[in-house]
């Protein structure tokens, strides 16, 4: 057993193996990022009522390849509004088995503050991707849609209040 444990230690240094961390290395989570067919957006995560009530609102811009997660602990029919948004807006509601059930273009309303329309999932859904408005009828992002959630463990929703 012993002359195993030797030999095993003599291939790691042979092949410059190393289990040491340097003091200075910064070990990062990988960014979440949601992908529908080819198209994958690095999101913010709204995964608390507080960060879902203020979402995207109050921004000036979306960028490209960007967008927010909307995380919810069950699935269930679900309703957004453009309160306080400043620029167009898609979303996506995402079912729990991870397809897309609804998209919207969302407009800017005329009183931001007041919003008029609200976009309902018609459908349980379990997520909501926002991303710029757009973006999904130029990426042919539809009803149906498979979604991948990438760096964002599944079950991750069991931490959403």
């Amino acid at each position: 057993m012993e002359r195993i444990a030797v030999s095993i230690l003599a291939a790691f240094a042979l092949t410059g193996v190393s289990c040491s961390i340097r003091p200075d290395a910064e070990i990062q989570a990988p960014t979440p990022s949601v992908r529908i067919g080819q198209n994958i957006w690095k999101v913010e995560l709204a995964m608390t009522d507080m960060v879902r009530y203020r979402g995207l609102g109050g921004r000036d811009s979306v960028p490209e390849g960007t967008g927010m997660l909307f995380v919810f602990p069950q699935e269930r029919e679900m309703s957004f509004y453009m309160k306080d948004c400043k620029v167009p807006i898609d979303i996506a509601f995402i079912s729990a088995d991870l397809y897309v059930v609804r998209t919207y273009a969302m407009l800017v309303e005329a009183d931001p503050a007041h919003p008029a329309v609200y976009y309902n999932s018609n459908f349980p859904a379990k997520y909501a991707l926002e991303v710029a408005g757009g973006t999904f009828a130029r990426l042919g992002v539809k009803e149906g849609d498979k979604v991948e959630l990438l760096g964002l463990a599944r079950d991750a929703a069991k931490d959403a209040r």
